[in-house]
């Protein structure tokens, strides 16, 4: 991969390169490669506690999408036209797909994860027993650590330009509550559970209040944190206003298994949401 790594770095300085065939094989392979699991966009940095991106097989991504045309094909009594087909091989890959979810090749899915009627995007990696629940996006490039649940209607944003960004990391047994947007390179850390509703970009303010006075984050959601969305007083021109916030009310309880409902995860704290 290596090598493969020089010749795609190269052709997305160069698009002419394109013309090789040699290039457009790194590219394919690149992609098959992504597609089975054997590399990823992202991937956890042991010695940093931190992630690491891949910028050059984002590169792949953004080629591949060059060489490739539209093209009608079927999924069962399904009609498709696009760039590329959907995942196949899910029998042996150990994986439930619910009719009409769709994952698109190039996308990765562990054994065990079980996809609703919902989409997951090229180059994203989905982990074990992950839940992805009615019509919830996991965007290209996101990587969905191993049992978290993704509720309905969530949806994760997907990061392919510029290659350096940053993707959506939502690390494992994280639970993500109903209709919350999760984008611009965010990361959900370990059992997080993030109330119904919550918006987090880069820009949010995630505003801790568990102690005496509010403590402010930005981009990073820590591990075992229970969320909900709140409101912050700003003044603008006109008045003063509520502008949209997260905050950190609590931490999950170590009584608290992965498997708990959001509802269960927030009454300790008397919090409907």
């Amino acid at each position: 991969m290596d090598n493969y790594k020089t010749v795609i770095q190269a052709a997305f300085e160069d698009r002419s390169q394109l013309d090789d065939p040699s290039v457009q094989k790194a590219v394919f392979d690149t992609i098959a490669q992504l597609d089975s699991g054997h590399i990823r966009v992202a991937e956890p940095d042991e010695a940093s506690g931190q992630w690491r991106v891949n910028a050059w097989i984002k590169q792949a991504i953004l080629l591949y999408f060059r060489l490739q045309n539209v093209e009608n094909f079927e999924a069962g009594d399904l009609r498709f036209r696009d760039l590329m087909p959907t995942k196949t091989e899910l029998e042996s890959a150990g994986i439930r797909v619910v009719p009409p979810a769709v994952a698109r090749y190039g996308s990765f899915l562990e054994a065990g994860v079980i996809m609703m009627p919902s989409f997951v995007n090229i180059g994203a990696y989905v982990g074990s027993g992950t839940m992805v629940d009615t019509w919830a996006t996991v965007g290209s490039c996101a990587q969905i650590g191993a049992g978290v649940h993704l509720s309905g209607g969530v949806g994760i944003g997907g990061v392919l330009e510029p290659p350096s960004a940053s993707p959506v990391i939502i690390e494992d047994g994280a639970f993500i509550g109903s209709r919350c947007v999760v984008v611009e390179g965010m990361v959900i850390e370990k059992e997080a559970v993030v109330g119904a509703g919550t918006v987090l970009t880069s820009s949010t303010r995630i505003l801790d209040v568990t102690g005496s006075e509010p403590k402010e984050l930005k981009g990073r959601i820590p591990a075992r944190s229970v969320v909900i969305p709140g409101t912050r007083p700003k003044t603008f021109a006109a008045g003063e206003y509520g502008v949209p916030c997260a905050l950190i009310i609590g931490q999950r309880r170590e009584s608290t298994d992965r498997k708990t409902s959001l509802n269960d995860a927030l009454r300790a704290f008397n919090v409907s949401v």
